[in-house]
């Protein structure tokens, strides 16, 4: 991921509870109503990512401003049986979802008479392969479009003959009714490129988000046979599941941080859904912040888990990277617990790491380079 921020794209039967968690995720207001559609744009909210370690440095450095990482979250208009052949809107909705990095898949795990499910009756399990199977019908399109221009050369090709094999595996996975994410794909590069370069929505990495009703909250849905069923699944192919319920998310957004706080342990509960949301957004896609501080600004930085020093450099801006020189890191907490970057060079604390210093979660980093 090239990009500067993650994006998420939030899916779901009509229903389940997904707009009013967009809303309440973005404060967007996108309009929440009960019947199917009502989605239509492809609603896009940007969350900043709740990080207390930038406000931290932000006051010791008094700095003039402080900005955090921020999440893209594209509310994907309501899918429903049949939208890989046109249904409802279809094709449209599934263009959307191709160019996200993860799903959050919203899963009705409440009952409330007041509103109706589409398929008449509550049942998780049904829904997720409703939605999942769309995803598949719309994935093999993609193979089989693939397939039928890569068959004509096969025979005189070496190298595609090599291609058109794993096309041929990955659909009859996906028509064994498996998700792309579960494919084992070939130890081989070029294999791994292909595969990635079919940019399949089953290889997408998904989070369930299991839509309790407020009295499931407190001990995380586990007396809940809706959520267990939820996290059966999600287990089978290696996703992962939180329990949220979007009608608290929505009054939560309305309050101040401090009125959050006091709400939040009445409901017994550590955190907002959204920093779950986050949180196991960001471990299903090995992401981590870094961070640089100073009195002009403090900032975090999302890079992926493993990224060098001169790459992740480059998240600022292209010159850092082709003139990375060395770069001085010291643990964001050892920073404040000095009270200043000149106390920690006093200490020794601060390293100077040179091209192959691998950035960790919560480095602290002054680039220097010249060019």
């Amino acid at each position: 991921m090239g990009k500067d921020k993650m994006k998420l794209g939030i899916v779901g039967l009509p229903n389940v509870g997904k707009s009013t968690l967009f809303n309440s995720l973005t404060k967007a207001g996108a309009e929440s109503a009960n019947y199917p559609f009502c989605t239509i744009d492809p609603n896009v909210g940007i969350v900043a990512v709740p990080d207390e370690r930038i406000k931290a440095l932000g006051e010791m450095y008094h700095s003039k401003k402080v900005t955090p990482a921020v999440i893209e979250f594209v509310d994907i208009a309501g899918l429903v049986k049949g939208a890989s052949k046109g249904e409802g809107l279809g094709n449209q909705f599934l263009a959307n979802i191709r160019e996200v990095d993860a799903i959050v898949h919203v899963v009705r795990c409440f009952e409330d008479t007041n509103i109706v499910h589409v398929d008449g009756s509550i049942d998780p399990a049904r829904d997720i392969e409703t939605i999942n199977l769309e995803l598949v019908f719309s994935d093999i399109e993609i193979l089989d479009r693939r397939i039928a221009k890569v068959a004509k050369q096969a025979r005189m090709d070496k190298k595609l003959a090599k291609e058109l094999e794993l096309l041929e595996a990955v659909k009859k996975h996906l028509e064994d009714g498996k998700m792309a994410r579960t494919f084992e794909v070939p130890d081989d590069e070029d294999a791994q490129d292909w595969f990635l370069s079919y940019n399949l929505l089953t290889a997408k990495p998904t989070i369930y988000a299991a839509n309790v009703a407020e009295n499931d909250l407190a001990d995380d849905g586990n007396s809940n046979a809706y959520v267990a069923a939820v996290r059966g699944m999600a287990k089978e192919e290696g996703s992962e599941v939180f329990v949220i319920c979007a009608q608290i998310e929505q009054e939560i957004a309305e309050l101040d941080d401090d009125e959050k706080a006091m709400f939040l342990e009445e409901l017994g509960l550590k955190e907002s859904g959204l920093e779950k949301l986050i949180k196991a957004s960001y471990s299903l896609l090995g992401l981590i912040s870094y961070l640089t501080a100073g009195e002009d600004e403090c900032r975090a930085w999302t890079i992926i888990k493993g990224t060098k020093a001169p790459q992740a450099a480059g998240k600022i801006h292209s010159d850092f990277e082709r003139g990375f020189i060395r770069a001085e890191v010291v643990n964001y907490q050892d920073l404040l617990d000095c009270g200043s970057l000149s106390a920690a060079k006093d200490k020794g604390i601060v390293g100077l790491e040179g091209k192959e210093y691998v950035v960790k979660d919560g480095d602290v980093i002054l680039f220097r380079f010249n060019v």
